[in-house]
């Protein structure tokens, strides 16, 4: 009998610290872990990089909108503010007709990762063009744009001005990025809560299935958003994501880098779950006292220590594949709003996956049981201090991340991004009071031995307050999949131009006659959006008496302040007597610029103004 005792303790031994099964695991959770370390690392040179400014945005063009030139230029330029990603549908030109043209494919010129450069057929027509554009930013989403030139003379325009994909592709994405939101929330929360608060966690079917889901939400939405990328970037439709040199190019980018390590952190942390929730092994020996102790005895002080860590790097790993690689490495502040964002997905993925899984698997109805009280010991004590926490955590990154991406007030209410952002903050207000109510029953429950409690009145009333929660904090997960895709108000708003300039005192302007009010007058000028594009500008000609003055004719011109381009014709027309509107001013790109007025007092005098502005 001893003789069997010493052959399985020394079986055990050699199962245990050997080659077979654990070593075995061990060292691939330690070639997935560094597999993964190398991925995200490799997305840390970012930080230092020059500032950006999220959604690139073009500076100049060459030929510049607008401009009509006497030849064919030879190629097009376009300059961003940042270094952007080029595919092979990056620069499309179409003919009048709207028929696209074969031109050079787009590269970058002189070495410069800010300036993308086609060369066009030497053989074009008389007529306008469309060069349409479609890039990535450094904040890994697509910007794109056209502008127009004409050879010889202007004509019409058969293509439209914007092009853009399949609009079923970015809400694809988005539901992507959606469902790995949800999914990292339970795999991250409803893990902590699985294996760390709730002490029959590990052995229970539900939570292990909550989390289970969580990782499949994750490495599905993740795979989405790598396969549509692709089709997204290139401008193509849905059809494509199962295209290899599309996906080839997602992969060379910086978030396809991310993608991928996610993905592999995603089966790293898979089995680290695996291994922490896994039954006790079987007992295959005794102490030096002589009592059985299982193989889980005996490693159960190193994976105690071991697991949490490896656990603790692993998510922060998997946050850092979206801030490395989204808003947070772009804008001002990159070394800090990289951790910032950090913290601030990771905490409210420990909320919302953990308050998924409280509700699942411990206030989930229980028929004609009563869970009473002493069910939800320990808990909900445990995850109501963790949430504290994660609000705190929640509410300080949040007032600085929406600080950096808004910039002022005005952006909230003017901008798609801001408003989101108000109807998120809504939300998680909402959230914030029906878990105050929750907190108010933790705090009453300490209470009870002193104060006697209805068990079941009670537990429904904080069953409702939870659910209500999980459903609010899922409609902040996908407000926050629609925010990334969205340009920060920061680099989106530009506050319109409203701007009053003195009528030139030597204009030759008879007094006693007709147009003789403007002596002493004014010009106002209000131009919306005041940005790169298409703008409407308001001319008002004000006389002393604060009368509005009409004229006999109005023309227009853009000039460029700060750069040797050719001044833009813009045509005025009057809208009523001494308000006229220039409905159709395309600014090229942002910058100072300044809109000429030659402005027709009389048969034989013009008056020359020029009305300074910026262009954001």
């Amino acid at each position: 009998m001893r003789r069997r005792h010493l052959t399985r303790e020394t079986t055990a031994a050699v199962s245990f610290a050997g080659p077979p099964r654990a070593r075995l695991v061990a060292r691939l959770v330690a070639a997935v872990l560094l597999a993964a370390a190398g991925l995200v690392v490799g997305l840390l040179p970012g930080l230092a990089a020059r500032p950006a400014y999220a959604h690139a945005y073009l500076l100049e063009s060459s030929p510049v909108d607008g401009q009509v030139l006497a030849s064919p230029p030879a190629e097009v330029r376009l300059r961003f503010d940042e270094a952007v990603s080029l595919g092979g549908r990056s620069i499309q030109l179409l003919d009048p007709s709207g028929k696209e043209l074969a031109i050079g494919a787009a590269r970058f010129a002189d070495g410069k990762a800010d300036t993308a450069r086609a060369s066009l057929p030497r053989d074009l027509a008389e007529g306008t063009y469309v060069v349409s554009w479609r890039v990535t930013s450094v904040d890994s989403h697509v910007v794109s744009g056209a502008f127009s030139f004409s050879v010889g003379h202007p004509s019409a325009m058969a293509a439209d001005v914007e092009q853009d994909a399949d609009p079923v592709v970015p809400v694809v994405a988005a539901i992507g990025r959606g469902v790995a939101y949800l999914g990292v929330a339970l795999v991250l929360g409803g893990g902590v809560f699985v294996a760390a608060l709730w002490p029959a966690g590990r052995g229970d079917r539900r939570g292990r299935r909550v989390v289970w889901s969580g990782f499949a939400a994750l490495a599905a939405g993740t795979a989405v958003v790598l396969l549509v990328q692709g089709p997204y970037a290139d401008g193509r439709p849905l059809t494509a994501v199962f295209d290899p040199s599309l996906l080839g190019a997602t992969l060379s980018t910086r978030l396809g880098y991310a993608l991928l390590a996610r993905l592999v952190l995603v089966a790293a942390l898979g089995v680290v779950f695996l291994i922490a929730v896994g039954r006790p092994l079987p007992m295959i020996g005794k102490d030096p006292a002589g009592s059985e102790v299982s193989r889980s005895e005996r490693g159960g002080v190193g994976r105690r220590i071991a697991l949490p860590v490896v656990a603790a790097v692993g998510a922060v790993a998997m946050t850092l594949t979206w801030t490395l690689a989204d808003h947070a490495q772009s804008g001002t502040q990159i070394w800090l709003a990289v951790p910032a964002t950090s913290l601030h997905l990771l905490a409210m993925a420990l909320w919302l996956g953990g308050l998924v899984t409280l509700a699942l698997c411990v206030l989930a109805p229980a028929g004609r049981r009563d869970p009473g009280l002493l069910s939800l010991e320990p808990a909900l004590p445990r995850f109501s201090r963790l949430a504290l926490l994660c609000f705190a955590v929640i509410a300080v990154t949040g007032l600085y991340l929406s600080w950096r991406q808004v910039g002022t007030w005005g952006a909230l209410g003017a901008t798609g991004f801001g408003r989101l952002l108000l109807v998120k903050l809504a939300v998680v207000l909402g959230v914030l009071a029906l878990a105050y109510g929750s907190r108010r029953f933790v705090q009453r429950r300490d209470r009870a031995r002193r104060v006697p409690l209805d068990p079941r009145a009670a537990v429904r009333r904080l069953r409702h307050s939870v659910a209500g929660e999980v459903v609010l904090g899922i409609a902040v997960v996908s407000i926050t999949a629609v925010l990334v895709d969205t340009a920060p108000a920061r680099t989106s708003y530009a506050p319109p131009v409203d701007t009053t300039v003195p009528f030139p005192a030597a204009a030759a302007v008879n007094a006693s006659g007709p147009y003789g009010g403007l002596r002493g007058g004014s010009i106002q000028v209000k131009i919306e959006p005041a940005r790169p594009g298409g703008n409407t500008a308001d001319i008002y000609l004000t006389g002393r008496d604060g009368r509005l003055v009409p004229v006999p004719e109005i023309s227009g011109a853009l000039e460029s302040r700060d750069r040797s381009v050719p001044a833009l014709p813009v045509t005025v027309t009057a809208a009523e007597p001494g308000h006229y509107v220039a409905g159709s001013m395309s600014i090229p790109y942002p910058g100072e610029w300044a809109l000429r007025l030659d402005i027709r007092v009389s048969d034989f005098d013009e008056t020359r103004v020029r009305v300074p502005f910026t262009a954001h």
